[in-house]
């Protein structure tokens, strides 16, 4: 072995190399690898064959695309909570007063706005407006606060997949 001439000999600490079926071995060094005989076969023929090995994962080269943009999906959630909120208890709410009024407060309910005609009758007959209300606030703030970022939130997930298909 040919050694620089300016670095000392290095002196082996441990055991020496030895001979074993005329192969050098060094406990130093890593095994050689392994030769079999005769290629692994089924040690019973009755047995099925073991199962084939399921692929390791491929891991992707590139990060893999935003799966969507959390902050915008909870500001689309809250703003579809408050239209649902708004429109059921504008609906809900006067249907609520009108049972409340009918059994706390029948002189109320009994009296009359005019000739033949009851108040409770009167309050009963406003909840097909009131309901027709609830649904224009429902249509209104989904026009207003829900598609406009729903809208934002399809077009943010359309740029994201056409940067995915280009990878």
């Amino acid at each position: 072995m040919d050694r620089p001439p300016n670095l000392p000999a290095v002196r082996r600490t441990g055991p020496e190399p030895r001979k074993e079926h005329g192969m050098t071995y060094d406990p130093y060094q890593p095994p050689p690898p392994r030769r079999d005989a005769s290629p692994p076969y089924a040690s019973y023929p009755w047995q099925p064959p073991l199962p084939p090995q399921p692929p390791e994962p491929r891991r992707p080269t590139v990060p893999p695309a935003p799966l969507g943009h959390h902050s915008d999906l909870r500001i689309l959630r809250s703003a579809y909570r408050w239209q649902r909120r708004v429109a059921t208890l504008t609906a809900l709410g006067y249907f609520t007063l009108f049972l409340i009024l009918s059994a706390y407060a029948p002189s109320f309910m009994t009296g009359t706005v005019t000739d033949g005609l009851p108040r409770g009758l009167l309050l009963a007959l406003g909840q097909v407006p009131v309901t027709w209300l609830a649904i224009v606030l429902y249509e209104g703030t989904a026009r207003r606060r829900v598609d406009p970022l729903a809208a934002l939130i399809r077009k943010q997930a359309e740029l994201d997949a056409k940067r995915g298909a280009a990878r």
